[in-house]
């Protein structure tokens, strides 16, 4: 007998690497090691393309002047929707109980739900996880809104009510 080989019916590859048809459905170590690399890359390259999208930006120095309303069709304690300063940017014009008007982009600040005025309670409100902003001012009453809406600066002319810049923030 042969020290070099051994008399099998079995080829000498099988004998040194054990495969176990039921041990297949498992991931080994490699393989989640693997996943793991090329998903945390494939993050890591999303993620900077939006940070150089971001530096690549310019800042917005000229906001349209759109007019979003004449004043004599708002009746008080109503809303008026709108877009601005583009048409992908939903907003709200919002003619107080007082006569006062407020705009607000009507994106919420936590998950970007549509915010809508409720004017029984006298606020906005984001009905995804119960955020509350104040008409007033835009800053947030109560729930996981982390910011206040970024508000729609207004200028009246006449009958018309003119939409001249966004302004980040709650002014008090």
């Amino acid at each position: 007998m042969s020290l070099l080989r051994r008399p099998s019916a079995l080829p000498l590859w099988r004998d040194e690497i054990t495969i176990d048809a039921a041990d297949e459905r498992y991931v080994t170590r490699r393989q989640f090691t693997k996943f793991l690399v090329l998903t945390s890359f494939g993050m890591v390259a999303g993620q900077a393309w939006i940070w150089v999208k971001a530096l690549g930006a310019a800042p917005r120095s000229v906001w349209p002047e759109v007019v979003v309303a004449r004043a004599s069709e708002v009746a008080a304690g109503s809303v008026r929707f709108f877009t601005y300063p583009t048409p992908a940017e939903p907003c709200i014009l919002i003619r107080r109980t007082n006569g006062e008007f407020t705009a607000f982009s009507r994106k919420c600040t936590h998950l970007s739900c549509a915010v809508y005025y409720a004017p029984a309670r006298d606020r906005l409100e984001c009905p995804c996880h119960e955020g509350y902003f104040s008409p007033a001012t835009g800053r947030v009453l109560q729930g996981p809104p982390p910011r206040p809406l970024p508000r729609v600066a207004l200028e009246r002319r006449g009958d018309d009510i003119v939409a001249v810049r966004l302004a980040e923030g709650a002014e008090e």
